[in-house]
């Protein structure tokens, strides 16, 4: 029998978010193999901030009011700011703009720490899913199924995104994508508040 954590944690990270918005652009944009670094940069990142959470962090930011808040500011900022850079994004017939280039390992690693989706699922996980481990076994386990989890998910965005640069043959076609994706990648800015 399928532990209920990865179905949960599958249908959390699998929906639309900031990493799913920036994984499928980025396939797009720059090809799936120079996503690869993107790809395992979040695997990673999540997989520690949801081990993190289990061992108190979640219950720590809800206990601390400023925390929380200052978390938001900035997440929502970095968020915002990425979405303006993916709407000012140019690519030219032969790819991507020279200055642009995909998130490297360390950046998605660090974006983790101000996604407040990967937060609010792997609180929820951490909360709803305990198996009743001691705390550190219990962070690995929850870290382990986030992390090998979001994986293949962030392969299936990437890869999605790749087969829809396909269609995206003219200029015009690349500004529609790059404005519906930077709207997404905001409107997941402004939701931080409301987790």
């Amino acid at each position: 029998m399928i532990d209920p954590l990865y179905l949960f944690v599958f249908a959390g990270l699998f929906t639309p978010g900031p990493n799913v918005i920036l994984l499928t652009a980025s396939g797009a944009r720059f090809g799936f193999r120079a996503t690869v670094p993107h790809i395992l940069g979040v695997a990673a990142g999540v997989g520690v901030t949801s081990a993190l959470t289990a061992m108190g962090v979640g219950a720590l930011l809800l206990a601390m009011p400023v925390l929380k808040l200052t978390l938001q500011v900035v997440a929502a900022g970095w968020i915002l700011w990425m979405a303006w850079k993916l709407l000012r994004a140019s690519r030219t017939a032969l790819g991507p703009a020279r200055h642009d280039r995909p998130f490297t390992f360390l950046q998605a690693v660090l974006f983790q720490w101000v996604n407040p989706k990967v937060w609010m699922i792997a609180m929820a996980a951490a909360s709803g899913h305990a198996s009743g481990l001691p705390p550190g076994w219990e962070a690995l386990r929850i870290g382990t199924a986030f992390s090998g989890i979001n994986l293949f998910v962030c392969l299936f965005w990437t890869f999605a995104g790749t087969l829809l640069a396909w269609l995206l043959t003219t200029p015009a076609a690349w500004r529609v994508f790059t404005g519906v994706m930077a709207a997404a990648l905001a409107a997941s800015g402004l939701m931080v508040f409301l987790v």
